[in-house]
């Protein structure tokens, strides 16, 4: 059944689960409250998808989490980053 959905979403976006697995590994003892720490996470997570984040956008996320105020919901999330619902 895992397989099956990692398998879907490998094909639609074009990242491996191995990746994306090794990059939850590495921040399982990561200190979000260390702005360099996130500012490196925020890099390796748009490599691995090939999205660039703009510097405003990377100062708005750093700021955000090192504050500790990270949305717990997609939704919130989705308007932090100014997407729109569909």
């Amino acid at each position: 059944m895992f397989s099956n959905m990692f398998g879907n979403i490998e094909k639609k976006t074009g990242v491996k689960m191995e990746d994306v697995m090794k990059l939850a590994n590495s921040l399982k003892y990561a200190d979000f409250q260390d702005e360099k720490t996130v500012r490196d996470v925020i890099k390796k997570v748009s490599k691995l998808a090939n999205k660039p984040v703009s510097k405003q956008k990377e100062d708005m996320l750093v700021k955000t989490i090192t504050s500790g105020k990270v949305p717990k919901d997609f939704s919130s999330i989705e308007k932090m980053l100014g997407k729109k619902k569909k």
